[in-house]
């Protein structure tokens, strides 16, 4: 970071502080609108410091794989600072795709942790991180969807994000689908074993083409002996040594 973004940033700091001071000493409407522009400040002085991104990604990502380590109000405590570490991530870096998916994975444990309904807010936020994601790479949260639609016990859409996921080449591998456990409400249905055939099938083409082309290897040398056998008897007998004979 250059010598003036630093001081510019330090003047975004400052001004936000004294919009604090100033908001605290008012009331009603004009204490939330000079509230508002010292977190637009704030923001500002933040924003594009590509150090602190990754910092912010990394620790929440950290806090959230420690949380699958425990049970209870441990567990969950981890999973609230790793919400807020994704949530601060995506203030600096609005387009961070890794944050936004990660953190709809942080908000679908936290559910889990607390043991709510599938219709509870967290899965709707997480179904939000997860569509952001989507709009900042279109397929790269498509399989995270499918899991939350499954949840939710809807086929339909669980389908199509199944099928976009593996269009987009963003699907884990086959065993790991079909152990999911948040897919537990379609993995019984027709639709889902075909799916799962559709994955198959590519694996299918590329061994025969890979047969084909090892049986390709095989005759060509014999092929190219053929050949070279050919041109040696071409030269014993040339076509006009009979002519030159009588």
């Amino acid at each position: 970071m250059s010598l003036l973004s630093s001081l510019l940033k330090k003047r975004k700091l400052n001004s936000a502080i004294r919009q604090t001071e100033a908001a605290r000493k008012s009331t009603g409407k004009n204490a939330d609108m000079l509230f508002k522009e010292a977190y637009r400040s704030y923001q500002e002085a933040v924003v594009g410091d590509p150090l602190l991104v990754e910092a912010l990604y990394n620790w929440g990502y950290a806090l959230l794989h420690q949380a699958k380590t425990k049970d209870g109000a441990d567990a969950i405590e981890l999973l609230q600072e790793a919400n807020d570490k994704f949530a601060f991530c995506m203030t600096v870096h609005p387009k961070h795709m890794g944050a936004a998916i990660d953190w709809g994975v942080a908000l679908m444990e936290l559910a889990r942790a607390r043991g709510v309904d599938a219709q509870d807010a967290l899965y709707t936020m997480a179904q939000e991180k997860f569509l952001l994601a989507e709009s900042i790479q279109d397929g790269c949260a498509s399989y995270n969807l499918a899991c939350l639609y499954s949840i939710r016990n809807e086929p339909e859409s669980c389908q199509e994000a199944l099928e976009k996921a593996r269009d987009h080449g963003s699907l884990p591998d086959e065993q790991e689908i079909v152990s999911d456990s948040d897919l537990g409400n379609v993995q019984d249905e027709a639709w889902f074993a075909a799916f799962l055939e559709t994955l198959q099938a590519p694996q299918v083409e590329e061994t025969e083409q890979a047969e084909d082309a090892s049986g390709e290897d095989e005759t060509a040398p014999e092929a190219a002996q053929d050949r070279e056998d050919a041109q040696d008897d071409a030269k014993k007998d040339p076509p006009d040594a009979a002519a030159k004979d009588s």
